[in-house]
């Protein structure tokens, strides 16, 4: 294989990526600290004065890492003792190496972006892991919550639109589902457009029907593979009734709220149209990059749902906790929360990659995956997906991505200086999504 490009990192004064780190990190750590701050009667009610040092201690820990983050000082070793500590620690000492060849320091500014980020969110834990009793405390749960409120006329919608769908299912003929899956798949799709950790100040826009606006945003997707993924789900389903085979799909998830509720939506419909039979959902096993998914986030919007007024709505909540009982399987796995590249999988972590394997699609959701995907690198736009894919192949893959950072590959020739012509920010707005289907083994 040719020589890997750079990695993306925040070295030069005034790219996005030190724009990101210098303006947009900061006010995250300090949103936590704040959470901390709301939740101080409530440590004392639960933990007396234990919880409220334990508050005081964690917020000093993250007012250090605040300054440490804008003063660009050296990494630290982590010390928690957590299961994943030790891995942590031997990917810092592999990037001191790196570095030290070229006379760089390992800090917040010298280091590739992918991994200054997870660092912050995993010192982030490591500062609640130090606090005990208040260990559990999720700093960014109010804001994911929230993320779920701002939504809910397009949750309502979205869950007619799924319930009147299931009731005609079994009368639609091929073209008319296929339609139907290509519909929900945009929905998925755009659903993935408000991230918290990128635009942590953004409100989500009310929109009351996630299918109507559809059709206006077709425009917007730069690389279509829908078909590829619908062409390996019929087709499996046609062998199915003849072999009576299994086609499990999984979802390695991203946002937590409204994105979430669209990839459930989507989950339910591929069960209730028998494209699928079995669905794995890999969701992050600590709180990271402010929105992602945790299960306590899976059970919190379960619940809501299940308490709503509206009987679609409610009906919803009340199906999927049942299929989580019995049909949806949710994991996590330390994996997803190591700053590691995906084609590395099969090194660090060969008991996920195994797992993975037994999939026959993989749907992975978001910006944050699909920089892991391709190594969050200076490719050119123009390189295949599966060339940046970098030998990661455990099934068939499809990355579905709206794009508000800079790695990007597989555009056809002039794609790209086409679309920087209608928006100049294109490749950090947004506005543009991605399908990408990585099929052959």
């Amino acid at each position: 294989m040719d020589e890997l490009p750079p990695r993306l990192t925040p070295e030069e004064e005034g790219s996005f990526q030190y724009l990101r780190i210098k303006d947009q990190t900061p006010p995250i750590l300090t949103k936590a600290i704040d959470a901390l701050h709301r939740h101080k009667s409530e440590f004392f009610e639960k933990h007396g004065e234990e919880g409220t040092e334990a508050e005081k201690k964690a917020i000093s820990l993250l007012s250090k890492l605040r300054n440490e983050l804008q003063t660009d000082k050296p990494f630290l070793p982590l010390t928690d003792n957590s299961a994943d500590t030790d891995v942590w620690n031997q990917y810092l000492e592999y990037h001191h190496s790196l570095l030290n060849e070229n006379n760089k320091k390992v800090s917040w500014f010298q280091s590739p972006w992918l991994y200054v980020e997870c660092y912050m969110y995993r010192r982030i834990h490591e500062a609640l892991m130090l606090s005990s009793p208040i260990s559990y405390f999720d700093v960014f749960k109010e804001s994911k919550d929230q993320n779920f409120l701002e939504s809910l006329e397009a949750i309502k919608s979205l869950c007619n639109y799924l319930q009147e769908l299931k009731k005609r299912i079994e009368n639609l003929d091929e073209n008319q589902l296929k339609d139907e899956f290509f519909k929900l798949l945009q929905i998925v799709l755009w659903g993935n457009k408000y991230d918290l950790a990128l635009s942590p100040d953004e409100s989500i826009p009310e929109i009351s029907s996630p299918v109507v606006t559809l059709e206006d945003l077709q425009l917007f997707i730069l690389v279509d593979n829908m078909d590829h993924l619908w062409s390996l789900l019929i087709n499996r389903k046609k062998m199915r009734q003849e072999t009576f085979s299994v086609t499990r799909v999984d979802f390695v998830l991203d946002n937590a709220g409204f994105e979430l509720v669209t990839d459930l939506v989507m989950a339910d419909f591929l069960l209730a149209s028998k494209l699928a039979t079995e669905i794995h959902f890999h969701g992050k096993s600590i709180p990271w990059f402010v929105s992602n998914t945790i299960k306590k986030d899976m059970d919190w919007v379960i619940k809501q749902l299940k308490a709503a007024n509206t009987k679609c709505v409610s009906d919803c909540g009340i199906n999927w906790e049942h299929y989580l009982k019995h049909t949806w399987i949710y994991q996590d796995h330390m994996f997803w929360t190591l700053p590691h590249e995906y084609c590395t999988m099969s090194q660090v972590s060969p008991d996920l990659y195994a797992e993975l394997q037994k999939s026959n699609l993989i749907l992975f959701k978001g910006d944050l995956n699909y920089r892991k995907l391709v190594g969050d690198r200076k490719w050119e736009l123009t390189v295949p997906f599966r060339q940046a894919l970098n030998g990661f192949h455990p099934a068939p893959l499809c990355s579905i991505r709206t794009v508000k950072t800079e790695a990007l590959v597989g555009l056809a020739h002039g794609q790209g200086q086409h679309v920087a012509g209608i928006d100049p920010q294109w490749r950090t707005s947004g506005k543009f999504g991605v399908f990408q289907f990585d099929g052959a083994l």
